[in-house]
């Protein structure tokens, strides 16, 4: 396992972690999470040199967290970073246009979320709080800003992220010139490119960390979706994966799996892709089953991609525009 500096914060962390939406279940989520397997991923990536892991209350409703806390506890020696996600007050997941801080991210909601995160982990410090849901609209209030140095003076938590809306990597540049935020979390793929366009730059000039997310476009780019592929209707992806968009995200999949060089699958040229970039601190691929979680980790060996195949997949760079099934 290789590993990056997150940002100026002077972690060094896993260059692939773990995310756990995955395995949290819960409603709005993904279905097929196990919770008697969950553990043994978890371990098993701990074992093979990952540190950096990712969830938030709202995977399980605090059953994510609870998972990761039992983790920290049977690898005490180890150092583990920990990031986790304060829900919006509202549930709108993104905001809508005309949605205040009072409705999403009041102060008394911060620090509720903060303390339920704090006992389902049951540390005493979380290393990364981010905010799960963003708009740029609210950052000049002073209250946010308020709340977030209270609870870092108090020492509850290390550092303060944002996850930023998809495709909306630019929607965190007011927020970041408060000098509050440490962390941007961003949808990063070979489909999903514009956070090179601002973001990046942004990020390495002033040392801020990057969490890439959905480095395989919710599973379009394992290549194993096929235009007849469904979910149960609870399942998150049965609403990304409409007549709108399933159709369209299979096509685009079967053009990129055509380039893929001999020996080289779809999946792991996805990370590193993602991995190329200096940018990048940690890509946090969900991982529900051991051979996942191998897979995934087993990329992270410092060989680059080749030039011509970088060059390949940036012919397939898929600009959207948040929808109403995007999330």
């Amino acid at each position: 396992m290789r590993y990056r500096k997150m940002g100026n914060l002077g972690w060094e962390v896993s260059e692939v972690g773990y995310g756990m939406w995955g395995i949290g279940g819960g409603p709005g989520g993904f279905t097929g999470w196990d919770y008697d397997v969950a553990p043994q991923c978890l371990d098993e990536a701990v074992e093979l040199g990952c540190t950096f892991f990712d969830t938030a209350w709202v995977y399980g409703r605090g059953v994510s967290e609870q998972l990761l806390g039992a983790l920290l506890r049977r690898h005490s020696g180890h150092r583990l970073y920990v990031a986790t996600k304060i829900p919006p007050k509202n549930r709108e997941w993104p905001p809508k246009p005309d949605d205040a801080l009072d409705d999403a991210y009041p102060a008394e909601h911060i620090r509720e979320y903060t303390h339920r995160s704090l006992d389902n982990l049951g540390v005493s410090r979380i290393d990364l709080m981010q905010f799960h849901t963003w708009e740029d609209r609210w950052a000049r209030d002073e209250r946010w800003q308020e709340a977030i140095r209270d609870l870092k003076s108090e020492g509850l938590i290390d550092a303060v992220g944002i996850s930023v809306n998809r495709w909306e990597p630019a929607n965190c540049f007011a927020a970041l010139d408060t000098g509050l935020i440490d962390v941007i979390q961003v949808i990063y793929n070979i489909f999903d490119q514009a956070p090179e366009d601002e973001l990046f730059d942004r990020a390495l000039r002033e040392g801020v960390g990057i969490i890439a997310r959905v480095p395989f476009d919710e599973g379009t780019l394992t290549g194993t979706l096929t235009a007849d592929s469904t979910w149960p209707p609870e399942d998150w992806r049965s609403t990304y994966f409409g007549p709108e968009n399933l159709g369209p995200s299979v096509e685009r999949a079967e053009r990129l799996k055509a380039a893929m060089p001999e020996g080289l699958s779809l999946p792991e040229v996805a990370l590193r892709f993602v991995l190329h970039h200096p940018a990048v601190s940690t890509v946090i691929p969900g991982m529900r089953r051991p051979a996942h979680v191998r897979a995934n980790l087993g990329v992270s060996d410092g060989r680059p991609l080749d030039p011509d195949l970088l060059s390949e997949l940036r012919r397939h760079r898929w600009d959207r525009v948040p929808a109403w099934w995007s999330g």
